[in-house]
């Protein structure tokens, strides 16, 4: 399988092995698992979150997803943007951040891929469809905001 179309996904260690004696006296960690990405709609920003972000940011994306403990830097607690931002959404960064426009300590490095590079392998190279998964996930995203 080629490797761009791999994603990091996390999972319990306890779910993937036995302990071994040296591991039972630590506690468990989670492990890193690698699968293939898998594609969604681009209409549905809902369905997106729920496939790619909500293992890291927590299905109501206060950043408790399954995979957060894993994770080297915490993820952002999605819900609290706008509330960080003077009360306005800050869609532009949100879109830069989901393409990979922006230097996040978390996205892009090992523990998070680089969403627009991953739509475009699941979109076919199709431009159109990579800016419209974008915009609909940036939309979700908003939709999540605390009030």
């Amino acid at each position: 399988m080629h490797a761009g179309k791999l994603i990091w996904m996390f999972v319990a260690a306890a779910a993937l092995a036995i302990p071994t004696a040296a591991q039972d006296q630590q506690e468990s960690k989670p492990a890193i698992k690698h699968i293939p990405i898998r594609a969604t709609s681009p209409a549905s920003g809902k369905e997106m979150f729920k496939t790619y972000c909500a293992v890291c940011h927590g299905v109501d994306g206060t950043g408790n997803g399954p995979a957060a403990q894993a994770l080297k830097v915490p993820p952002s607690d999605l819900t609290r943007l706008s509330q960080k931002n003077d009360g306005k959404f800050p869609a532009l960064k949100v879109s830069s951040a989901i393409r990979g426009d922006l230097n996040l300590p978390a996205h892009g490095s090992q523990d998070m891929p680089v969403w627009g590079r991953l739509f475009r392998t699941v979109s076919g190279g199709h431009d159109s469809e990579v800016q419209q998964r974008v915009a609909n996930l940036t939309e979700y995203v908003e939709s999540l905001q605390a009030k």
